[in-house]
């Protein structure tokens, strides 16, 4: 992997190690091989991004490519030690609030409402301008995650995939995407430890009211397309203890949802 030189300064002086690609295929792709490979190198903090990612993915294995320079890719390592394997859930969620309080910082003042959909994908106006996968680093005695991010900064309304996605560019606004990095990174170590030092506990952490105050999804009536393909349809009300999403359908029926594309359908 070639390091690119531009530098991203607010970063450099908040992340242990930092590594800027000129290009890569994927950011958790690299960035798993890399602390399993050599777990020391990479204390929890440390980040490996790109704006140029030929091979991304999110959630449910969709891929995930963008025009070079077009969006920001990065990955950061957690460690997972000291929190209960039940709780490790919430990383995605912490991430989503992360991400979603970064970017209504960097859109402050322009009117524009950003929110987070469960479980981790960041809305502007109801359309995506950030997704969220974690990943365990496994055959590795270290006990981390990987958790990558990535967000649509320069891509034009032509270069938009899908008409539910949007970019800052597509906004009209200009985002720094250096400081909107680093809100991102502080949100996510802060807000870990607080469950870390609860050993998991998301109410006495204060993350449970986080997630479910950013969170659009809440009081929305959704369409949840579950792994296998079967289908849920009914108004989302909550989350559990477990960062998973409560589901009311029409007869009155309560379901947990841990895993699925929801599709917020008003």
């Amino acid at each position: 992997m070639d390091a690119t030189t531009t530098t991203f300064a607010h970063c450099l002086d908040f992340a242990p190690r930092l590594l800027n690609l000129e290009s890569t295929g994927s950011t958790n792709a690299d960035l798993v091989a890399e602390v399993r490979a050599d777990p020391e190198e990479w204390p929890e903090g440390s980040v490996l991004l790109t704006q140029d990612q030929r091979a991304g993915r999110g959630r449910l294995d969709r891929e995930w490519t963008t025009p070079p320079g077009s969006a920001l890719a990065a990955s950061v390592v957690v460690d997972a030690e000291g929190v209960p394997a039940d709780a490790r859930g919430w990383l995605p969620l912490i991430a989503g609030v992360a991400m979603t309080r970064a970017v209504t910082r960097a859109v402050r003042g322009t009117g524009h409402k950003v929110s987070l959909k469960w479980p981790n994908d960041v809305l502007v106006d109801g359309q995506k301008i950030s997704g969220i996968l974690a990943e365990m680093v496994t055959g590795s005695e270290r006990d981390a995650i990987v958790v990558g991010v990535g967000v649509n900064t320069a891509m034009t309304v032509e270069q938009l995939p899908v008409d539910t996605a949007t970019s800052f560019a597509a906004l009209g606004i200009d985002a720094d995407v250096d400081l909107l990095l680093v809100a991102y990174l502080f949100t996510i170590s802060e807000r870990w430890d607080a469950l870390r030092a609860t050993q998991g506990n998301p109410f006495t952490a204060g993350v449970h009211h986080e997630v479910v105050a950013v969170c659009g999804t809440i009081g929305t009536e959704v369409l949840v397309h579950l792994p296998g393909g079967d289908e849920l349809r009914g108004e989302a009300f909550g989350i559990d203890e477990f960062g998973r999403l409560q589901v009311r359908t029409a007869d009155g029926t309560e379901t947990v949802v841990s895993a699925g594309d929801v599709v917020h359908v008003r």
